[in-house]
């Protein structure tokens, strides 16, 4: 008997008890579309750290003060930065293109009975170009600005519309503790990164921060909590890594830990990356459990279908079908319910993961290999499942199988 024929015959079997055939193929469905959607989502997880750190600005390096220990630690590390320290990079390090350290704090912004509660950024007109913002109205800061460390703010559009609503703002003044500041321009719209909604920031004059806002606390010069330093180019990311550090090392008397961490984009990335693959393997490996229980079922139901079809394999084998003929006919049910409940698994999980995306900002993603092996790994899980069945239906006796006529 040629194979179109067990084909033919295994079809037929299966569409005879479609309930059963549909509720064996229930684990495989199941198993496809979870692993599918769970790979979908997790590559939609690795694009949106990449979009984040991205966000970050191109070719960006951080100086965070404290060492790399101190970094994972629950309580804050030691301001151990200055904006002289930034300055020294700017003017010291011939990799480096711009340079914008930032002193950060979170304080009550008042207009008239509105009050919101944002971050406060005091930094330079640098962080413009080095954190990849734009300016929606009105300016951003000037080194004039600095020099006469100027009342003045810039509002991020979040702030700005729970300020002021329709209003222009531009002009208008706000109050930061106590000292009123002028409104002098507006962000363009940044989005959250990290969880840190950007559009709820306000940036001014890191001189006016340190002096009117929070206050001198270090006697080297301004402290800031961080340094963000913007590379000529990717090339140069890893010689403007070693420069920063020899030059902080100098000034800072570092002979033995180092009171500051580097860190590049290519790191963070890195480091999220893995943490994105590692959890996207453990929820696919997870979903696919269920592929080998489905598998386990397909054995299952074969077995059973064994039995009840005694008398059929006790006539063919009669008319002169051979032990080949058995087994190969029994295989090709298991492998058809395997594939078949793939392509429906595969279907399923392919439209959960569109809809998713669809309905959500979050941007999933389709892979076609993790749908080959999918269904790769259906179609070997049915084969493997169903050979014990086809053996055990082969190897009856066909006497025995006619006596129970």
């Amino acid at each position: 008997m040629n194979i179109l024929e067990s084909l033919k015959m295994a079809t037929t079997a299966l569409l005879a008890n479609k309930v059963r055939s549909g509720l064996t193929m229930l684990g495989i469905i199941i198993g496809n579309a979870s692993v599918i959607g769970m790979i979908g989502i997790g590559e939609g997880a690795q694009k949106f750290v990449n979009d984040q750190v991205n966000s970050l600005g191109p070719n960006v390096l951080f100086v965070l003060p404290g060492s790399a220990e101190a970094q994972t630690q629950p309580v804050l590390p030691p301001q151990t930065l200055v904006l002289a320290d930034a300055e020294a990079i700017a003017s010291q390090v011939p990799a480096v293109k711009e340079v914008a350290p930032s002193l950060n704090a979170n304080e009550l912004v008042s207009y008239r009975n509105k009050n919101a509660s944002p971050s406060i950024i005091g930094t330079t007109p640098e962080y413009l170009t080095v954190r990849n913002f734009d300016v929606a109205k009105g300016r951003f800061l000037t080194d004039l600005d600095l020099q006469r460390q100027e009342n003045i703010v810039v509002l991020g559009s979040e702030l700005a519309e729970q300020l002021f609503g329709n209003q222009n703002s531009i002009g208008k003044r706000v109050r930061i503790k106590n000292t009123s500041l002028q409104v002098v321009g507006v962000m363009t719209a940044k989005g959250a990164n990290f969880g840190n909604n950007q559009d709820m920031s306000a940036f001014i004059p890191i001189t006016t921060m340190a002096n009117r806002i929070i206050g001198r606390s270090s006697p080297y010069g301004i402290k800031v909590t961080f340094i963000s330093v913007s590379v000529k180019d990717e090339d140069s990311m890893e010689a403007a890594q070693f420069q920063i550090e020899n030059l902080l090392r100098l000034r800072h008397k570092i002979t033995d830990q180092d009171d500051f961490t580097v860190r590049n984009q290519k790191e963070i990335l890195q480091i999220l990356g893995g943490i994105t693959v590692a959890l996207t393997l453990f929820l696919a490996s997870t979903a696919g459990i269920s592929l080998v229980v489905g598998g386990i079922g397909i054995m299952n139901i074969m077995l059973v279908s064994v039995t009840e079809r005694t008398k059929e394999i006790g006539l063919r084998k009669a008319i002169g079908a051979s032990q080949k003929d058995i087994l190969v006919q029994f295989i090709i049910e298991s492998v058809i319910l395997s594939v078949a409940g793939g392509l429906i698994g595969t279907g399923i999980g392919v439209s959960g993961v569109l809809i998713l995306g669809a309905l959500t900002s979050f941007e999933t993603g389709i892979s076609v290999a993790a749908i080959a092996i999918a269904c790769g790994v259906s179609g070997a899980i049915g084969l493997f499942f169903g050979v014990f069945p086809a053996k055990q239906a082969a190897k009856l006796d066909p006497i025995v199988a006619l006596r129970s006529i």
